[in-house]
């Protein structure tokens, strides 16, 4: 019996090829492991012009080395595995770590936009069934699945049979790449057996990508408080004063520093010191408006950038802040309840200048003047 046969029979693929990419060092490999499942294999890959499917993994290899970009990835994922195998349609779902639900970050033919806001939970249908138990899927025309019923209800077309993919990395499932109602004389042992190395593959991408986003996430995160660092801001802050001067849009900063701050450490320790900054670094998150961006310029001193904000609704929207900040009281983990005050000054682009230097320097020259007049107040 194939094993495609077997599959179908149980209607589920338990993965046979977790780490084959892991150990292929190019096209030669790649067809040597193929070449090893066996005669059957042999014949079929004579038959079928290996050499095009080869380059079909090559090319799919250099374009996923060649960007470590998500969304990059992938596109071309789903653009390389369309030209192997021929369906009527294909979504990739990617796991969402928070939620620990799926969505659908890619799907061709046409179906995008109808698919974009939809949830599959763990577990639920095809898709939830792969992500769950990181097994592939093989559901044939002649066998009806309860697990089809939910590709039923998600998608309008009709949906007879589908081959959906873990994509299993070292870390786990990152998603599930779905292909519903492929071409039946398509489905043979060797052509799931080069899916599921295209599967591999690609699961690798992923992780890589992530891992340099989460490496380039350090490099502009303050440790203490999880806000953008300073050299973060003098980046964004660069770029946007370039745009709104291009698009002749005005840019504000808010700057704020902690008043007193030293004695919080002095009486309670810099354990509690540093808890406190991350929980006002948070606060202001939550005070700001969507489209601020909140910094942690150093010390006790934060950054609120405020694009296209005029000088008299920044100066507003600065006191509106410092006002939710003075009122919260924040309690530590050993029980103590803090509040923190601040001085705040308020400096916005053309008017107080139009490079990065001064308009940092007007802000916090404002703000040491409201420190030399009482502390506790706001100055634009």
């Amino acid at each position: 019996m194939s094993i495609l046969k077997r599959w179908q029979r149980k209607g589920r693929l338990k993965r046979c090829a977790t780490s084959t990419l892991r150990s292929l060092t190019g096209e030669k490999k790649v067809a040597e492991r193929l070449l090893a499942k066996g005669p059957t294999m042999k014949h079929e890959m004579q038959e079928n012009i290996p050499l095009a499917d080869l380059l079909v993994f090559h090319q799919l290899a250099r374009s996923l080395t060649a960007s470590f970009d998500l969304d990059t990835i992938l596109r071309t994922i789903l653009e390389h595995m369309e030209r192997f195998i021929e369906a009527e349609l294909w979504t990739l779902l990617m796991v969402d770590d928070a939620s620990q639900e799926l969505y659908y970050a890619i799907a061709a033919g046409g179906r995008q936009e109808a698919l974009r806001e939809l949830r599959v939970r763990m577990g639920e249908g095809v898709a939830g069934w792969v992500a769950e138990h990181g097994e592939t899927l093989i559901v044939p025309e002649s066998e009806h699945d309860p697990r089809l019923r939910k590709e039923l209800a998600v998608k309008s077309q009709g949906v007879r049979s589908v081959i959906a993919m873990p994509l299993r990395g070292r870390k786990g499932t990152h998603g599930v790449i779905e292909i519903l109602n492929p071409r039946a004389d398509q489905m043979t042992d060797y052509t799931i057996a080069f899916l599921h190395i295209l599967a591999d593959h690609a699961a690798i991408a992923i992780e890589n990508a992530r891992d340099v986003a989460r490496i380039q996430q350090l490099t502009i995160t303050d440790d203490t408080t999880g806000l953008y660092n300073v050299r973060h801001l003098y980046d964004v802050l660069g770029r946007e004063l370039e745009r709104c001067n291009r698009l002749r849009l005005p840019v504000s900063l808010v700057f704020l520093d902690l008043d007193r701050f030293k004695l919080v450490n002095d009486e309670f320790g810099h354990l509690v010191g540093s808890e406190l900054l991350a929980r006002t670094g948070q606060r202001l998150q939550e005070l700001s408006r969507k489209q601020d961006a909140c910094f942690r310029y150093g010390g006790d001193e934060f950054v609120i950038l405020l694009p296209e904000t005029g000088a008299e609704t920044a100066l507003a929207h600065a006191r509106t802040l410092l006002n939710g900040l003075v009122e919260t009281s924040f309690r530590m983990k050993n029980g103590l309840e803090l509040r923190v005050s601040a001085s705040v000054g308020v400096a916005t682009a053309p008017g107080d200048g139009g490079t990065l230097h001064a308009i940092i320097g007007a802000a916090d020259a404002r703000m040491y003047a409201v420190k030399s007049n009482g502390r506790g107040q706001v100055r634009g």
